[in-house]
């Protein structure tokens, strides 16, 4: 299978089987795109091809250009076969590498898309206790197999509304890495509002990653993500997000920001973070009800794709110019990437992933918690859906209905399964909006690698001539 699309100015090609990338002429695109999906054969180009396409190229220039392509598939590199789908047969459960620890079930804001309702999860507010969350890091320990490096994630409602807890997991945490050969990597998500000097400096020492909920520009933020007596909260928030990022130095960080039908032209609220000093950005479509007001529906994606071409553009200009922004959605690793696993059933939930609440009830992610008919387990109680665990196992591109068939699969894996279950009714059919968005994301991230690559080149040649 291939995807051909032109963006910028681009004819770009990709393979879907191999990964490759192509940017080519004219006249190669339209054969490709005359071709189809039909493999070229050793016969030569078809007449049916050759009479479609004589009217714009000579009969000669389409024979040599599809031979360059019967090459390029002789090679591996177009056209190429799925070689991964035979490992989906074969997927088993695995041990429990990651875990989002929900320190707290309470927030100080009141997003108004909260998919948390407000951090409550639809349940009481509370906080966790220590006890629960030295439990939950014996839980993952335990269950985490011959696998070395774990991740836990604090997470909320607003984690730092129980600070002390946080603070006291990490260090039982320390400590038992040093009993069980383990290493742990921990991420806090918050929104800003309690951090001040103590927090920031614990936070920068111990956390590998720090997420930053922000939506963007100050009546944008302002709108959805009120504090709880609805007063804005950008004001409160950007100078100490500014204070940790100024004194985290080369450590990881991103500010997270949702955008809604309201700001649809989300790209301003991208360039407005960084001119507030932020380089890791992550700005999402916010996924929810189609029926609440600032909901994203069908209609909206159109827009929202357009709306992604002129941030790539915007970007690409920006690098130009020297300035560095990481732009989350469209930092994909084309020679790399992720392993055959991760790119077969994505991020793990129910399976590798977890949820544990402050109570210890354990869930397949944090956007399942509060479904009672998908809790997995508990920390204080005997028994384990190993049944359930196992057929989130099973959940893959190769066992969804429409993945298969989609050229985008090895870049989404599939999609977010909570999502698929809230809006879809079922974990094997993905979300439609979601999946419309995030193939105009992998395009547009292609293209700025394509970009990247041609101004190195121009600039080895400049360097060349220059000697």
């Amino acid at each position: 299978m291939i995807h051909q699309y032109k963006l910028h100015g681009n004819n770009i090609v990709l393979d879907v089987g191999s990964g490759a990338v192509h940017l080519v002429d004219h006249i190669t695109y339209d054969l490709l795109e005359a071709l189809g999906q039909g493999k070229p054969e050793e016969e030569g180009c078809p007449k049916s091809v050759i009479e479609q396409l004589k009217a714009s190229y000579h009969e000669s220039d389409i024979c040599e250009a599809y031979v360059e392509i019967l090459e390029l598939v002789k090679q591996g590199k177009l056209f190429a076969a799925d070689d991964y789908s035979p490992f989906a047969k074969n997927m088993s459960p695995s041990p429990i590498k990651a875990m989002c620890l929900h320190v707290a079930h309470d927030c100080n804001l009141r997003c108004a898309y909260c998919f948390a309702s407000t951090g409550d999860f639809e349940g009481s507010r509370c906080l966790m206790d220590v006890n629960t969350g030295k439990k939950a890091i014996d839980f993952l320990i335990e269950k985490s197999g011959d696998r070395h490096n774990l991740e836990l994630d604090f997470f909320g409602g607003e984690p730092l509304m129980n600070f002390q807890v946080v603070k006291e997991v990490v260090h039982y945490a320390r400590g038992r890495e040093k009993e069980t050969g383990k290493n742990f990597r921990f991420t806090i998500t918050t929104n800003g509002i309690l951090l001040n000097d103590e927090v920031i400096d614990f936070v920068n020492q111990e956390m590998s990653n720090v997420v930053l909920s922000i939506d963007g520009r100050k009546e944008i933020n302002d709108n959805m993500r009120p504090l709880a007596g609805g007063q804005g909260s950008y004001d409160l928030i950007v100078p100490k997000f500014q204070k940790l990022v100024s004194a985290r130095g080369e450590k990881q960080y991103y500010v997270r920001g949702t955008f809604t039908k309201n700001n649809l032209d989300f790209a301003n609220d991208v360039f407005h973070l960084y001119d507030q000093g932020f380089t890791q950005i992550s700005v999402e479509p916010v996924v929810s009800d189609g029926s609440l007001p600032y909901a994203i529906g069908e209609e909206d994606i159109p827009a929202i794709c357009n709306e992604y071409e002129h941030l790539a553009k915007r970007l690409l200009e920006a690098e130009a110019q020297g300035k560095a922004i990481n732009f989350f959605h469209f930092m994909i690793d084309l020679n790399g990437g992720p392993c055959v696993i991760k790119l077969l059933r994505g991020c793990g939930c129910g399976n590798e992933y977890v949820a544990v609440t402050p109570e210890g009830d354990i869930y397949p992610c944090h956007q399942f918690v509060g479904k009672k008919e998908w809790k997995l387990g508990s920390l204080y109680e005997e028994g384990f859906r190993w049944d359930m665990k196992a057929e989130f196992s099973k959940v893959n591109i190769y066992s969804k209905e429409e993945c298969p068939h989609c050229w985008a699969r090895f870049y989404c894996s599939g999609g977010c399964m909570a999502n698929s279950i809230q809006y879809m009714g079922n974990v094997h059919v993905p979300h439609k909006i979601s999946c419309e968005l995030e193939k105009k994301r992998v395009e547009c991230a292609v293209m700025m690698q394509v970009e990247r690559t041609i101004r190195q080149q121009e600039n080895a040649s400049r360097a060349v001539k220059l000697k």
